[in-house]
This record gives structure tokens, C-alpha cells and sequence, in this order.
């Protein structure tokens, strides 16, 4: 059964700021026992496709018994290899008709948009959500783009047609004016990967979020 896509808060995992594949796992136990609903296994060069491999087995089997969903990066044959609940794509990564095609109509799928121009070549009958950004400059993400901003963020929210995350440099301190876009959900990295409190870091962010919804009444 497909398990529903919440993006809410959208957990991105850093290998090397969780420590490991070990670290991942700990990290999005505890982060899903707080209100994450959302999470996805990000690239990174300096792993090889077997430990890509063995680090999706674990997480798939950490968020086997919740209803929260892992999506991976990239990887589509590590998604497949897996059965992972869906595929995130960027615009340098396999166009968006050809990963719809591998992996099929019940799993979820996601695309990385930055600005106006990206957003309107998106093949909206294929993509279950975007994520947009880097909203505020970022370091976790080495080939991020430039920051969009909220203006231009606002924009998008507005001419999007699905759902969609906010993405890059966003945490408690700043994530107000994020949600206020009406945005459906934010994604992050170090806010709550390598955070020496993962369990009040992502009880913090939920609670930030949903303070912000009630104070535009969604």
C-alpha cells in the first residue's frame, strides 16, 4: 500500500553530517519519533552504489512500521533495488518523463525547481511535488544555486500546480516567513542532521511550523 506524502517536515539526509550510515538510521528514528514526515536519502560522491545500497535497506526498515516515506535522490535503481515509496530528481539529474517511466505510477515523485523558468517547463502531470529553493544561502548542498529569496519564493508558491517543499538554510530562526508563502512544507539538513538534540531539534521545527500555519489559518 502507498504510504500517504505528508511534506509537512521533510527530512534530508547528510551522510557525513550524521555520521554514517548508523548515524542516518539514529537520526531518522529519533527525528520521525518527533514529527518528521518526510524522508529522503540524499547523493553523495564519496559513497559507492553498494553503500547507497545497504544505507537505504536500513532506513527502509526504520520507517517500516510508520507511515512516513523515503524517497531517494538520484539513485533510481537504488529506489527500485529497495522498493523505496518514491525517486527526488534535480534538473541536472534523468529528465522527469524517463524516472516516471522506470519507476512507475505508484510511487512518489519530486523535483528540484529554483526559480520561474525551471518551475514553468515542470511536466506537472508526472511530478507529485516540487522542492523549490536554495531559499537562503546554504552550505550543505555543494552545487546549490543561488538563493532565491522569499519574494521570488512567494512567486512560485503562487503559479505552482502541486504541492510542494522549501529547501536551504532554513531552520527555527527563519522558517516563519517560509510558511507564511503557504507553502505546503519545509525540508532540512543540518537543522536536524548532526544537531546535538535531534529529538528537541525537530520537536522545535514542528511546533515553529505549525505556529505559523495557525497564524495564517491553514
Amino acid at each position: 500500500m502507498k504510504k500517504q506524502l505528508d511534506l509537512t517536515l521533510y527530512l534530508v539526509l547528510d551522510p557525513l553530517l550524521c555520521g554514517g550510515i548508523n548515524g542516518m538510521v539514529n537520526t531518522t528514528k529519533i527525528a520521525v519519533e518527533n514529527g518528521v514526515t518526510a524522508v529522503q536519502l540524499r547523493s553523495e560522491q564519496d559513497y559507492s552504489g553498494k553503500n547507497w545500497y545497504q544505507a537505504a535497506l536500513a532506513l527502509k526498515e526504520v520507517l517500516s512500521n510508520t507511515p512516513v516515506p523515503l524517497l531517494i535522490n538520484d539513485h533510481v535503481d537504488i529506489a527500485l533495488a529497495i522498493d523505496a515509496d518514491g525517486v527526488h530528481v534535480g534538473q541536472s539529474d534523468l529528465p522527469v518523463e524517463v524516472t516516471r517511466r522506470l519507476i512507475g505510477n505508484d510511487k512518489w515523485l519530486g523535483l528540484s525547481v529554483s526559480n520561474l523558468v525551471q518551475q514553468e517547463s515542470v511536466p506537472w502531470q508526472l511530478v507529485d511535488y516540487l522542492g523549490i529553493g536554495p531559499i537562503f544561502p546554504t552550505t550543505t548542498k555543494k552545487d546549490a544555486t543561488t538563493a532565491t529569496g522569499i519574494d521570488q519564493l512567494t512567486e512560485l508558491v503562487n503559479t505552482k500546480q502541486c504541492p510542494a517543499v522549501a529547501i536551504g538554510g532554513i531552520g527555527v530562526n527563519n522558517l516563519t516567513e517560509v510558511v507564511q508563502t503557504g507553502i505546503e512544507g519545509i525540508a532540512v539538513v543540518s537543522a536536524i542532521c548532526g544537531q546535538a538534540d535531534i529529538a528537541k531539534a525537530t520537536s522545535e521545527l514542528i511546533k515553529k511550523i505549525r505556529q505559523a500555519k495557525e497564524e495564517i489559518g491553514i
